[in-house]
């Protein structure tokens, strides 16, 4: 009798485990800058769900996108550029209206293109003018495998279409200058990063504020330093469930926990400690100082919206078909 007590009460504690006590696994798809943020996201959130375990996958969001489609089992994603989210839901692997899932059309942070130049800043490097002189070279990814340098391409054009009054013709002719003085084009913005600072390549290294600011804690301001543009645009940083992946590995509940976790105050604090400007209240008044004021412009307001840049830009034949050419 005794025997059978036990063996009930342990065959009834399986019914009243927490719901992700029993083993699962998240594979989350991501942007290529994002590995050291999502290590201490990842580490936080399975202290609170036993058994589960988050699996990383890192590259430029176009490519993630592209080979989740192709076969790349990603239960979320977290990318740095809503385009390549609508593409996944256009082929049937996340949700139309995914944008209404979370908070802030689901960008649980944000950020924006800064610079990282030499200790010093040798060539004295402000703003987006600079790019464009003759003795700057700048490092940024390939903007077509890229969405980080995406960003960068489209906050120069931003920048272009202020200072020269929307002159289409001086506006491609200064993208064109820019492009022009990349010494190589990276794949991602990880690989960029390490030609700028590993393999010592150019003046000044393009990239997410938060990127820079990584950079600068692991190397030392003896070696590397930041440089906020007065002006720059935006970044938001999409996240969504892949609907298609998780309703198969049945991990949309834990999907959701895990996207929802990067919104708590927990997830913020994680966020803004690397580098990442927050939507919390309570956070971003902790880490205010921190970070230096910025203007930033919006894809909307400036462009008309990521479909239309999608469209003029980025598709096939577009302006940066044209000003990138094959290089």
């Amino acid at each position: 009798m005794k025997r059978l007590l036990i063996l009930g009460t342990a065959i009834a504690a399986l019914f009243v485990q927490p719901a992700f006590a029993q083993e699962q696994k998240l594979l989350n798809a991501s942007y290529d800058v994002a590995r050291e943020l999502f290590v201490a996201v990842n580490e936080a959130f399975v202290k609170g769900h036993p058994g589960v375990t988050i699996d990383q996958s890192h590259a430029g969001t176009s490519k993630q996108a592209r080979s989740i489609v192709e076969g790349l089992e990603a239960d979320v994603v977290t990318f740095n550029q809503s385009t390549d989210i609508d593409f996944l839901a256009k082929q049937g692997f996340v949700s139309a209206d995914w944008t209404k899932a979370f908070p802030n059309n689901a960008s649980p942070f944000y950020s924006f293109p800064a610079f990282l130049v030499r200790a010093g800043n040798p060539k004295n490097i402000k703003g987006w003018a600079d790019l464009a002189r003759d003795d700057v070279h700048a490092v940024f990814p390939n903007p077509k495998t890229s969405g980080n340098a995406r960003y960068t391409y489209l906050a120069a054009t931003a920048w272009a279409k202020e200072e020269y009054k929307d002159d289409q013709e001086k506006i491609e002719a200064y993208i064109t200058k820019i492009f022009d003085n990349v010494p190589v084009f990276d794949t991602g913005g990880r690989a960029a990063t390490t030609t700028f600072v590993e393999r010592g390549q150019g003046d000044v290294l393009i990239t997410f504020e938060a990127e820079t600011r990584g950079i600068e804690k692991q190397f030392g301001k003896d070696k590397v330093e930041s440089v906020i543009p007065s002006v720059s645009l935006l970044a938001e940083f999409p996240v969504a469930v892949v609907d298609k992946v998780a309703k198969k590995h049945g991990t949309e509940a834990l999907a959701k926990s895990y996207l929802d976790f990067l919104y708590t105050e927990e997830g913020q604090k994680i966020a803004a400690e690397f580098g990442h400007r927050v939507h919390n209240e309570k956070v971003a008044s902790e880490f205010k100082s921190e970070f230096p004021e910025v203007r930033l412009v919006k894809v909307d307001d400036v462009f008309g919206g990521w479909d239309k840049v999608q469209k003029e830009h980025f598709a096939s034949g577009g302006t940066l078909d044209k000003l990138y050419g094959s290089r």
